[in-house]
């Protein structure tokens, strides 16, 4: 058995006990709140590998990039997928990353994580509360503002979906600078994306005509996801075969393939199967639905802007949902396959006349 991931595990456990006091959401006393602040560069503090996490910070992102157009943002991660995701965001400035496997590359994650005191931020943001990292990270940045992450209470009372994972970030910076003399404007939270340009969209579009060769519209499948989130073979067979039946006449049935290119349905239906993620985003964008167990490639169809349905059946619908647009995050331990279908069939109309029995 591998040391390695026994330390790591033992790490996190550790360093989440050690820093979960570290820091607090704090103004600078040189700070005057009757004055005009200026947010010229900014730190968001995300020191995590995983596709799916980096992207719920895109509406973090956004709502800065709204309120403050000239900013310019750093990223703290280790996400390697960071620089790609990011390259359409004009105000994201450097991407910090740090080496995956700290004990054998320690040196450089001392030295990356020392480069969050290159600049004096204007503000620090750590999106994540109980991150240890990113609370050190903050701690250690140069800045008069911080948020280090927390939920305030009254943020729980006045937003019923404040647990969201990439909603309550926005909800937390929103009240901070409410605090500093800015307008909250309440406006609805923005939703994840990649910011796709027009000639990926239409490379997109063409690598579904090739796969489909039609002019249907297209239902796009994704079997798989991580450990427990992953739904059985037996229930994907059922619903693909559900699938077939009702929509197969008038629709497109495609799999999208994960990294590991394997199928839960056998490979029944036609795939499409890539390492380049934006591809894949685009690829996905030009099918009229996307539907997939809670996974990165689940946040992936979101942000590239395809009505997303996720299916829910270990993680919290109401933490990491896909939400906007015509998005539903169904929990499959409350709904039947009779309502799940029921809500394909309105997303497929666009009717957002849906079941409420989901988690929004």
């Amino acid at each position: 058995m591998k040391i390695f991931p026994k330390l790591n595990s033992w790490r996190r456990k550790t360093m989440r006990k050690l820093t979960k006091n570290v820091g607090s959401s704090k103004i600078g006393n040189n700070i005057q709140k009757d004055k005009s602040v200026t947010i010229k560069r900014v730190l968001i503090s995300r020191p995590n590998s995983r596709l799916g996490n980096m992207l719920l910070i895109t509406p973090l992102i956004i709502e800065i990039e709204n309120k403050f157009p000239d900013a310019k943002i750093d990223i703290f991660t280790r996400a390697g997928v960071a620089p790609i995701l990011f390259s359409k965001f004009e105000n994201v400035d450097r991407i910090i990353q740090l080496p995956k496997k700290p004990f054998k590359q320690l040196a450089k994650y001392v030295t990356r994580f020392a480069s969050v005191r290159e600049y004096k931020y204007d503000l620090v943001i750590n999106v994540v509360a109980n991150s240890s990292s990113g609370r050190l990270s903050t701690k250690f940045a140069s800045s008069d503002l911080k948020i280090f992450g927390d939920i305030e209470s009254d943020s729980q009372i006045q937003n019923q979906d404040h647990l969201h994972v990439a909603k309550y970030p926005v909800y937390n910076l929103r009240r901070f600078l409410s605090m500093l003399g800015f307008e909250d404007t309440n406006e609805p939270i923005p939703t994840l994306t990649l910011k796709l340009a027009q000639p990926e969209r239409e490379q997109g579009a063409k690598l579904l005509q090739d796969l489909v060769g039609n002019s249907r519209k297209t239902i796009c499948i994704f079997t798989y996801a991580t450990g427990t989130k992953r739904y059985s073979a037996k229930w994907w067979s059922v619903f693909y075969e559900r699938l077939q039946t009702e929509f197969g006449a008038d629709y497109n049935i495609v799999e999208v393939l994960p990294m590991e290119n394997v199928s839960q349905i056998d490979f029944k239906a036609p795939t499409f199967y890539s390492k380049d993620v934006r591809e894949i985003a685009a690829f996905i964008g030009s099918t009229s639905v996307f539907i997939g167990a809670d996974s990165g490639i689940m946040h992936l169809a979101s942000a590239s802007g395809a009505p997303t349905i996720g299916l829910f059946g270990i993680s919290k619908a109401e933490t990491f949902g896909p939400y906007g647009n015509e998005n539903l995050a169904i929990d499959t331990r409350k709904m039947g396959n009779d309502e799940i279908f029921s809500n394909i069939r309105s997303v497929l109309s666009g009717n957002s006349g849906r079941t409420e029995s989901i988690s929004k």
